[in-house]
């Protein structure tokens, strides 16, 4: 398997330009995905030894890049009371755990980006393994990539980065960080959220949020790269608006930021045949589309880097 891997790598390094450019390390992104799916994480089910595991391997990847901690530490810890499940005893109460760092911005220091990614999964149900490696391996390798450019070249504006905890539970994770920021509400500009990047058999990602934030698309449009990978708005409209087309609203992370009224853009795919079923593994994923999906979702980051200011003053219309 190792010699497979390492020779599907050397098409990387030829087909990519993402590894040309240097914007990141596409061995490291890979890497971190199959790393964070594998057997030893368990599935990383909120609570359980297996995101343990995922939290020390996330800090270490903070520190790597150098993020810097709110008061000293990376963690933010909360609690909270499940829905009532058959194999859940009522009132139990569960601990779940973000892991949030920032880069400081060279001009705008006093606005913020947050990007966010959940790093937890469905863990092992009937004896068997959900690794999540589409959902959401693939959302934290992509933040780490993220995170790996602009320590390298450090942004305009301020950028948290926060892998977040127990989505998978009704984002518990990221409504306990939106009600209890480490900076001022008012300085966090926007959310981008990254949940499932590593699949489509359509060669497409969705960026969602634009319906109710159409100034978004403004700053999207400035984005001339040419990608590979096609980049469709959509899935934000409400289901009896579009003709029963889903609608992506509040079905991961940024739901908490855009219930708080911060504009968000969401980049993912659309769901596939392993959404949440334990074949979802490093195995099923498409390791080429992953690559230069994150490079296309980082060429979006560096445009609303460099306008956030003037997303702001919109914003504020």
């Amino acid at each position: 398997m190792k010699l497979f891997f390492c020779g599907l790598l050397l098409v990387f390094l030829i087909q990519s330009n993402v590894y040309a450019q240097g914007k990141f390390n596409a061995f490291q992104l890979l890497t971190d995905i199959k790393t964070l799916s594998s057997d030893e994480y368990q599935g990383r089910k909120v609570g359980s030894s297996g995101s343990k595991k995922a939290q020390e391997y996330i800090v270490k990847r903070f520190l790597e890049y150098k993020l810097m901690p709110f008061e000293g530490y990376f963690e933010q810890n909360f609690a909270f009371t499940p829905a009532f499940t058959p194999n859940t005893t009522p009132n139990t109460k569960i601990s779940g755990t973000n892991l949030v760092g920032y880069i400081e911005g060279k001009t705008n220091k006093d606005l913020f980006i947050v990007i966010t990614a959940h790093y937890d999964h469905l863990g092992i149900r009937n004896n068997e393994i959900y690794n999540g490696a589409d959902d959401n391996a693939s959302g934290v390798a992509a933040m780490f990539a993220v995170a790996d450019y602009f320590q390298k070249n450090k942004p305009e504006s301020s950028i948290i980065f926060a892998a977040v905890d127990a989505e998978e539970m009704g984002l518990k994770g990221a409504y306990h960080f939106v009600d209890n920021l480490p900076i001022v509400k008012d300085k966090i500009v926007m959310n981008i959220n990254i949940d499932m990047l590593s699949r489509n058999e359509n060669n497409e990602v969705y960026a969602c949020g634009t319906y109710h934030y159409p100034f978004l698309k403004n700053y999207i449009a400035k984005n001339t790269n040419k990608h590979e990978v096609a980049l469709k708005l959509g899935h934000d409209v409400p289901e009896s608006v579009s003709g029963g087309i889903q609608d992506w609203s509040y079905a991961s992370d940024h739901g908490a930021f855009h219930k708080a009224g911060i504009p968000f853009i969401y980049f993912g795919v659309e769901d596939h045949p392993d959404y949440h079923r334990p074949t979802d593994k490093f195995e099923t994923i498409n390791q080429v589309f992953f690559v230069k999906a994150t490079d296309m979702v980082l060429d979006y980051i560096l445009i609303f880097d460099k306008y956030l200011r003037a997303i702001k003053n919109e914003k504020t219309k």
